[in-house]
């Protein structure tokens, strides 16, 4: 994978509104959301959101697909792995890494 593929994915995350979408979209997995519904999900307007949709297609994070008269966007899943598997690629010298599970957060 190319460093500059990541950076421009990292670069489109790197903004609340479309970290959440992205986020959404992830969640949703392969049914994907309508503008109509990520707008309402997010609150914000369809301008605002076309906008933020646009910069996660540009980083090829996000697909559109046209069913019927709706638009259906979708996270690119085998793109979101390629920018994990870069970024973790050198991980722990090359050694296969020890996860550790969190535990919960307790505050006191």
């Amino acid at each position: 994978m190319e460093s500059q593929y990541v950076i421009n994915a990292l670069a489109a995350l790197a903004q609340a509104s479309r970290l959440r979408i992205f986020r959404a979209l992830v969640v949703r997995g392969n049914e994907g959301l309508t503008p109509a519904r990520l707008a309402e999900m997010m609150g914000m307007p369809a301008n605002t959101l076309s906008f933020h949709l646009k910069g996660l297609m540009h980083a090829d994070l996000i697909s559109q697909e046209r069913s019927g008269r709706n638009l259906i966007y979708r996270a690119q899943y085998d793109r979101m792995n390629a920018v994990l598997a870069y970024l973790s690629e050198n991980c722990c010298q090359g050694q296969a890494c020890e996860v550790v599970p969190q535990t919960d957060c307790q505050t006191t």
